[in-house]
């Protein structure tokens, strides 16, 4: 798992464990309005997802596994 944080934007690469919820959350506080690139994720601990749900972060970039694409935008993506 690597997470890059930036100054307007997070990229989470690999499989995306339950340490990094917190963390997560805490740049997103402090980073309202930054985004999430989620390309080269690969998998996504139940904590970090319901982060991102609460936080209605933007996605600026989807996962290239489509399965986890459709789960996350399922998740993610307000109609």
């Amino acid at each position: 798992m690597t997470i890059e944080y930036k100054k307007k934007s997070v990229v989470l690469e690999g499989a995306v464990s339950v340490e990094a919820a917190e963390d997560l959350l805490q740049w997103h506080q402090n980073n309202p309005k930054g985004r999430i690139d989620l390309s080269a994720c690969t998998h996504l601990h139940a904590a970090v997802l319901q982060v991102l749900m609460a936080s209605q972060m933007v996605v600026s970039a989807w996962p290239q596994d489509e399965d986890l694409k459709t789960w996350l935008t399922a998740a993610l993506v307000r109609p």
